[in-house]
Protein backbone atom coordinates (compact mmCIF):
# COMPACT_ATOMS: atom_id res chain seq x y z
CA UNK A 1 0.00 0.00 0.00
CA UNK A 2 1.18 4.00 -0.51
CA UNK A 3 2.81 5.53 2.37
CA UNK A 4 1.26 6.10 5.48
CA UNK A 5 1.80 9.84 5.14
CA UNK A 6 -0.44 9.94 2.14
CA UNK A 7 -3.74 11.02 3.66
CA UNK A 8 -6.77 7.81 2.50
CA UNK A 9 -9.09 9.81 0.49
CA UNK A 10 -6.07 10.29 -1.72
CA UNK A 11 -5.21 6.81 -1.66
CA UNK A 12 -8.83 5.80 -2.87
CA UNK A 13 -8.65 8.76 -5.47
CA UNK A 14 -5.12 7.07 -7.28
CA UNK A 15 -6.09 3.15 -6.92
CA UNK A 16 -9.55 4.59 -8.57
CA UNK A 17 -8.56 6.88 -11.21
CA UNK A 18 -8.42 4.26 -14.27
CA UNK A 19 -12.32 3.16 -13.29
CA UNK A 20 -13.66 6.36 -12.36
CA UNK A 21 -13.13 7.90 -15.67
CA UNK A 22 -14.87 5.25 -17.05
CA UNK A 23 -17.86 6.34 -14.98
CA UNK A 24 -17.31 10.02 -15.79
CA UNK A 25 -17.94 8.85 -19.94
CA UNK A 26 -20.73 6.88 -19.20
CA UNK A 27 -22.43 9.31 -17.01
CA UNK A 28 -21.91 12.09 -19.64
CA UNK A 29 -23.14 9.87 -22.25
CA UNK A 30 -26.43 8.66 -20.37
CA UNK A 31 -27.46 11.73 -17.93
CA UNK A 32 -25.78 15.22 -19.18
CA UNK A 33 -26.43 14.15 -22.71
CA UNK A 34 -30.17 13.98 -21.83
CA UNK A 35 -30.19 15.79 -18.40
CA UNK A 36 -33.14 18.28 -20.33
CA UNK A 37 -35.71 15.03 -20.51
CA UNK A 38 -37.42 14.93 -17.55
CA UNK A 39 -37.88 10.87 -17.88
CA UNK A 40 -34.63 10.31 -18.34
CA UNK A 41 -33.52 12.38 -14.89
CA UNK A 42 -36.34 10.68 -13.03
CA UNK A 43 -35.01 7.23 -14.78
CA UNK A 44 -31.24 8.29 -13.32
CA UNK A 45 -33.20 9.19 -10.10
CA UNK A 46 -34.52 5.38 -9.49
CA UNK A 47 -31.80 3.61 -9.90
CA UNK A 48 -29.57 5.40 -7.09
CA UNK A 49 -32.48 5.60 -4.96
CA UNK A 50 -32.33 2.69 -3.18
CA UNK A 51 -28.64 2.67 -3.09
CA UNK A 52 -28.60 6.28 -1.13
CA UNK A 53 -31.44 4.72 1.22
CA UNK A 54 -29.99 1.70 2.19
CA UNK A 55 -26.51 2.99 2.85
CA UNK A 56 -28.34 5.72 5.29
CA UNK A 57 -30.40 3.20 6.64
CA UNK A 58 -27.07 1.34 7.17
CA UNK A 59 -24.96 4.21 9.11
CA UNK A 60 -27.49 4.79 11.57
CA UNK A 61 -27.87 0.75 12.00
CA UNK A 62 -24.45 0.05 12.87
CA UNK A 63 -23.89 2.27 15.69
CA UNK A 64 -21.34 0.61 16.99
CA UNK A 65 -18.95 0.55 13.69
CA UNK A 66 -16.75 2.86 11.57
CA UNK A 67 -19.58 3.17 9.56
CA UNK A 68 -21.65 4.99 11.31
CA UNK A 69 -18.97 7.80 11.70
CA UNK A 70 -19.10 8.51 8.05
CA UNK A 71 -22.24 10.49 9.08
CA UNK A 72 -22.09 14.02 8.70
CA UNK A 73 -25.42 16.39 9.34
CA UNK A 74 -27.39 17.43 7.03
CA UNK A 75 -25.65 14.68 4.01
CA UNK A 76 -29.11 12.29 4.44
CA UNK A 77 -31.01 12.16 0.46
CA UNK A 78 -33.41 9.59 0.97
CA UNK A 79 -36.29 12.44 1.37
CA UNK A 80 -35.03 14.32 -1.36
CA UNK A 81 -35.22 11.15 -3.35
CA UNK A 82 -38.65 10.91 -2.94
CA UNK A 83 -39.76 14.70 -3.28
CA UNK A 84 -38.06 14.59 -6.53
CA UNK A 85 -39.49 11.59 -7.63
CA UNK A 86 -43.03 12.08 -6.98
CA UNK A 87 -42.39 15.60 -8.72
CA UNK A 88 -41.56 13.56 -11.87
CA UNK A 89 -43.29 10.40 -11.66
CA UNK A 90 -46.56 12.00 -9.54
CA UNK A 91 -47.69 11.00 -5.82
CA UNK A 92 -48.55 7.31 -6.38
CA UNK A 93 -45.28 6.67 -8.16
CA UNK A 94 -44.10 3.87 -5.32
CA UNK A 95 -47.41 1.82 -6.41
CA UNK A 96 -46.24 0.95 -9.86
CA UNK A 97 -42.49 0.88 -8.83
CA UNK A 98 -40.20 -2.18 -8.72
CA UNK A 99 -36.89 -2.52 -8.33
CA UNK A 100 -34.58 -3.49 -11.48
CA UNK A 101 -31.90 -6.15 -11.73
CA UNK A 102 -28.76 -4.40 -11.86
CA UNK A 103 -29.84 -2.37 -8.58
CA UNK A 104 -31.22 -5.42 -7.29
CA UNK A 105 -27.24 -7.27 -7.59
CA UNK A 106 -26.23 -3.89 -6.35
CA UNK A 107 -28.23 -4.02 -3.23
CA UNK A 108 -27.71 -7.77 -2.26
CA UNK A 109 -24.30 -6.88 -2.73
CA UNK A 110 -24.47 -4.36 0.19
CA UNK A 111 -26.74 -6.35 2.26
CA UNK A 112 -23.78 -8.74 2.19
CA UNK A 113 -21.22 -6.81 2.99
CA UNK A 114 -23.47 -5.00 6.17
CA UNK A 115 -23.80 -8.20 7.25
CA UNK A 116 -20.27 -9.64 7.27
CA UNK A 117 -17.65 -6.28 7.50
CA UNK A 118 -20.18 -3.03 7.76
CA UNK A 119 -17.13 -1.23 7.43
CA UNK A 120 -16.21 -2.11 4.05
CA UNK A 121 -19.28 -0.04 3.08
CA UNK A 122 -17.13 3.25 4.03
CA UNK A 123 -16.11 3.18 0.38
CA UNK A 124 -19.83 3.14 -0.94
CA UNK A 125 -20.82 6.34 1.26
CA UNK A 126 -17.39 7.95 0.64
CA UNK A 127 -17.83 7.72 -3.21
CA UNK A 128 -21.21 7.64 -3.83
CA UNK A 129 -21.44 11.37 -1.64
CA UNK A 130 -18.61 12.80 -3.08
CA UNK A 131 -19.86 11.99 -6.61
CA UNK A 132 -22.96 13.58 -5.71
CA UNK A 133 -21.57 16.79 -4.10
CA UNK A 134 -19.24 16.92 -7.18
CA UNK A 135 -20.67 15.85 -10.17
CA UNK A 136 -24.19 16.00 -8.55
CA UNK A 137 -23.55 19.95 -8.48
CA UNK A 138 -21.83 20.20 -12.15
CA UNK A 139 -25.20 18.17 -13.87
CA UNK A 140 -27.71 20.47 -11.79
CA UNK A 141 -26.07 23.76 -13.31
CA UNK A 142 -26.21 21.70 -17.06
CA UNK A 143 -29.80 21.10 -16.53
CA UNK A 144 -30.80 24.49 -15.43
CA UNK A 145 -28.80 26.17 -18.41
CA UNK A 146 -30.22 23.29 -20.66
CA UNK A 147 -33.81 24.55 -19.61
CA UNK A 148 -33.27 28.05 -20.53
CA UNK A 149 -31.69 27.25 -23.65
CA UNK A 150 -34.71 25.45 -24.66
CA UNK A 151 -37.42 27.38 -23.05
CA UNK A 152 -38.46 24.16 -21.17
CA UNK A 153 -42.27 24.38 -19.81
CA UNK A 154 -40.06 23.08 -16.84
CA UNK A 155 -38.06 25.69 -16.95
CA UNK A 156 -38.99 25.78 -12.22
CA UNK A 157 -36.33 24.63 -9.82
CA UNK A 158 -38.32 22.08 -8.71
CA UNK A 159 -37.14 18.56 -9.41
CA UNK A 160 -33.53 19.71 -7.82
CA UNK A 161 -33.93 18.62 -4.53
CA UNK A 162 -31.38 15.38 -4.69
CA UNK A 163 -28.85 18.14 -5.27
CA UNK A 164 -29.94 20.99 -3.58
CA UNK A 165 -28.23 21.07 0.13
CA UNK A 166 -29.71 24.37 0.97
CA UNK A 167 -28.15 26.59 3.44
CA UNK A 168 -25.38 23.55 4.07
CA UNK A 169 -22.06 25.06 2.17
CA UNK A 170 -21.36 22.19 -0.08
CA UNK A 171 -17.74 22.64 0.39
CA UNK A 172 -18.00 22.73 3.93
CA UNK A 173 -19.54 19.25 3.29
CA UNK A 174 -17.22 17.76 1.25
CA UNK A 175 -13.84 18.41 3.53
CA UNK A 176 -16.38 16.87 6.43
CA UNK A 177 -16.92 13.72 4.61
CA UNK A 178 -12.79 13.47 3.43
CA UNK A 179 -11.87 14.13 7.42
CA UNK A 180 -13.89 11.47 8.46
CA UNK A 181 -12.60 8.68 5.84
CA UNK A 182 -9.42 9.84 7.23
CA UNK A 183 -9.81 9.95 10.80
CA UNK A 184 -11.65 6.30 10.52
CA UNK A 185 -8.35 5.22 8.49
CA UNK A 186 -6.25 6.03 10.99
CA UNK A 187 -7.52 4.21 13.40
CA UNK A 188 -8.33 0.49 10.98
CA UNK A 189 -5.88 -2.08 10.34
CA UNK A 190 -3.88 -2.86 7.20
CA UNK A 191 -6.28 -5.44 6.31
CA UNK A 192 -9.53 -3.28 6.14
CA UNK A 193 -7.81 -0.36 4.52
CA UNK A 194 -7.20 -2.76 1.77
CA UNK A 195 -10.30 -4.11 1.72
CA UNK A 196 -11.79 -0.72 1.40
CA UNK A 197 -9.59 0.02 -1.72
CA UNK A 198 -10.23 -3.04 -3.53
CA UNK A 199 -14.10 -2.35 -2.73
CA UNK A 200 -13.86 1.08 -4.14
CA UNK A 201 -13.78 -0.31 -7.45
CA UNK A 202 -16.38 -2.08 -7.25
CA UNK A 203 -18.16 0.90 -6.28
CA UNK A 204 -17.71 2.24 -9.70
CA UNK A 205 -18.52 -1.19 -11.47
CA UNK A 206 -21.90 -1.32 -9.74
CA UNK A 207 -22.88 2.32 -10.81
CA UNK A 208 -21.83 1.95 -14.28
CA UNK A 209 -24.45 -1.20 -14.58
CA UNK A 210 -27.08 0.85 -12.69
CA UNK A 211 -26.25 3.70 -14.85
CA UNK A 212 -25.98 1.31 -17.99
CA UNK A 213 -29.85 0.44 -17.71
CA UNK A 214 -31.33 3.67 -17.80
CA UNK A 215 -33.25 3.63 -20.88
CA UNK A 216 -34.55 7.14 -23.25
CA UNK A 217 -31.06 8.47 -23.57
CA UNK A 218 -30.50 7.28 -27.49
CA UNK A 219 -34.06 8.56 -28.10
CA UNK A 220 -33.07 11.94 -26.41
CA UNK A 221 -30.02 12.50 -28.55
CA UNK A 222 -32.03 11.57 -31.58
CA UNK A 223 -33.86 14.08 -31.39
CA UNK A 224 -31.59 17.05 -29.94
CA UNK A 225 -29.65 16.13 -33.00
CA UNK A 226 -32.56 16.37 -35.44
CA UNK A 227 -33.73 19.62 -33.89
CA UNK A 228 -30.37 21.03 -34.15
CA UNK A 229 -30.50 20.19 -37.72
CA UNK A 230 -33.86 21.91 -38.36
CA UNK A 231 -32.64 24.76 -36.98
CA UNK A 232 -29.63 24.56 -39.23
CA UNK A 233 -31.75 24.35 -42.24
CA UNK A 234 -33.72 26.71 -40.86
CA UNK A 235 -31.23 29.62 -41.12
CA UNK A 236 -29.20 28.30 -44.03
CA UNK A 237 -32.65 28.96 -45.85
CA UNK A 238 -32.89 32.21 -44.46
CA UNK A 239 -29.25 33.26 -45.13
CA UNK A 240 -29.28 32.52 -48.99
CA UNK A 241 -32.91 33.77 -49.35
CA UNK A 242 -32.18 37.28 -47.86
Amino acid sequence: MESENVPFNKILRNETRDIHSISDALVNAKLAIAFSDRDVWAEGLLVFYEIFRFLEQAMFANKETNLSKMYVNGMERTSAFEQDLKYYLGDEWKKNYGIRESVGKYLSHLKELESTNPDVLIAYVYHLYMGLLSGGQILRKKREVGKRLLISKNSNSKGNAVTDFGTINIRDLKQKIVNNINSIADSLDEDTKLKIIAESRTVFKLNNEIIGSIEGTNTVLLKKVLLLSILALILFIVWKYI
